[in-house]
């Protein structure tokens, strides 16, 4: 007689987005497994087009509001391209510096907030401040300061407003600048404590070799420019994405799920970004990823924790090394409209981000094209959930919920923004359908 057990998780409650997980395991094999994703589309691609093409990085900006600057940079990039226009070196810094803002304050909010009371055995960060308030307290000022910074440059902590095509409506204040660098060089030892604390955990020996891709650039950490490349071998100008990445829309879901062609799933994030762009780590970074005993390159999707703190400590160093760079400079901001075709991929805090534009001679878009990091991830979200769910089968119901909850957490996706978000349901029964716990 075979045994059927169900797992089934119908809501995902307080997370950015809607999410559920059903799976069916027959005689200790998966038949069946969805992470289904029904959070009403946006069409943000739809309105984009008949929309002028200035108004597409202010747009775009809203798609997310922990991730605004990445889709602002992403998308003033594309139109760019589009138009021809090359902008400056100090344009191309100081969009640097506001990206890495992002990745500070989004970083600390994952590993602290999200991340760490998993593996510490608390429900909350709320209640991890009860015993570790002091690094908590710490945690929270390293997020301020990223949002303060994004401030500083982009005119405002959330959906900035000076970033235009060929350069910015406005440049930062030094005196800020160098205050907030103070800051930064404060903050360089927390960012190393966060790489300690994170490699201190034990995390379940949980690898599962997948393709992993992120950008590369020739002589920097690649965060707004570069070649998409990957560890089987994938590496191609931002033009060429949509040669090598096809989405597939599945029935049980409203995101699109990417593959790369003629291959299948894969990773990318920050352990995706340290495994194939180590070497280009600033020197404290590089170093505390090697005293963290861990061996990157890594498969162990667990590990993402801490390369993103890795990635933590090295965006602190290379903002402190813009700043004390950053002079305020003449803009050129002169180009024509004309009809044309843009592309741009950027490094997001939780991944690769693609944006294409299609813009007629009045500057009109006729075509819009988005995939974000969640996008890129959640079918691959589920080949891992579909190796480790056998796992927890046999776990009492709170802990196996737990557990799928920190695989998916792991990529910090977009619908999972809460510390407890499954509901997780075990049925077993006979192929009679007798009923949970029917022998």
């Amino acid at each position: 007689m075979s045994r059927k057990q169900r797992i089934k998780v119908d809501y995902m409650a307080r997370v950015e987005g809607e999410a559920a997980l059903d799976v069916t395991v027959e005689n200790g094999e998966i038949t069946e497994l969805s992470l289904r994703v029904f959070e009403p589309p946006r069409f943000f691609q739809g309105f984009l087009v008949g929309r002028k093409y200035e108004e597409v990085p202010e747009i775009t900006s809203r798609i997310c509001g922990i991730c605004p600057v990445s889709h602002q940079l992403t998308a003033v990039a594309a139109i760019e391209d589009a138009l021809g226009i090359t902008p400056s070196y100090q344009t191309v810094r100081l969009r640097k510096l506001l990206a890495l803002s992002q990745w500070i304050q989004s970083h600390t909010l994952h590993i602290y907030m999200l991340a760490l009371p998993d593996f510490m055995g608390y429900e909350s960060v709320m209640e991890m401040a009860h015993d570790h308030r002091e690094t908590v307290e710490k945690a929270l000022a390293l997020k301020r300061l990223g949002n303060d910074l994004t401030a500083a440059v982009g005119g405002r902590e959330v959906h900035p407003v000076t970033v235009v095509p060929a350069g910015f409506t406005r440049l930062p204040d030094p005196d800020l600048l160098s205050d907030l660098r103070e800051r930064l060089e404060e903050a360089r030892e927390f960012a190393a404590d966060t790489v300690r604390l994170g490699a201190g955990i034990s995390y379940p020996e949980f690898e599962r070799p997948c393709e992993h891709v992120a950008l590369r650039a020739e002589d920097e950490y690649a965060v707004l420019t570069g070649r998409l490349v990957s560890s089987h071998g994938l590496d191609v100008a931002p033009w060429e994405y949509r040669n090598h990445i096809r989405e597939e829309h599945v029935p049980y879901s409203n995101s699109l799920y990417s593959y790369i062609r003629g291959r299948g799933t894969f990773m990318v994030g920050p352990l995706a970004r340290v495994n194939l762009n180590f070497d280009q780590l600033s020197d404290a970074a590089r170093e505390a990823a090697r005293e963290s005993g861990i061996n990157f390159p890594s498969q162990n999707p667990y590990h993402n924790l801490v390369a993103r703190a890795v990635e933590l400590l090295h965006a602190i160093d290379e903002c402190i090394e813009i700043i004390d760079g950053y002079e305020p400079f003449t803009q050129d901001r002169r180009y024509q409209v004309r009809a044309g075709k843009g592309y741009a991929i950027t490094e997001a805090p939780r991944g690769t981000l693609y944006h294409a534009y299609a813009i007629n001679e009045d500057g009109i878009v006729e075509e819009a094209d988005i995939v974000t990091p969640t996008a890129h991830n959640v079918a691959n979200m589920e080949q891992d959930l579909r190796e480790f769910v056998p796992r927890v089968l046999d776990l009492d119901p709170e802990e196996a919920t737990l557990q799928c909850e920190t695989v998916i957490r792991n990529y910090d996706p977009c619908f999972s923004c809460s510390a407890h978000f499954l509901k997780f349901n075990v049925r077993r029964q006979d192929p009679e359908g007798r009923g949970p716990g029917a022998k």
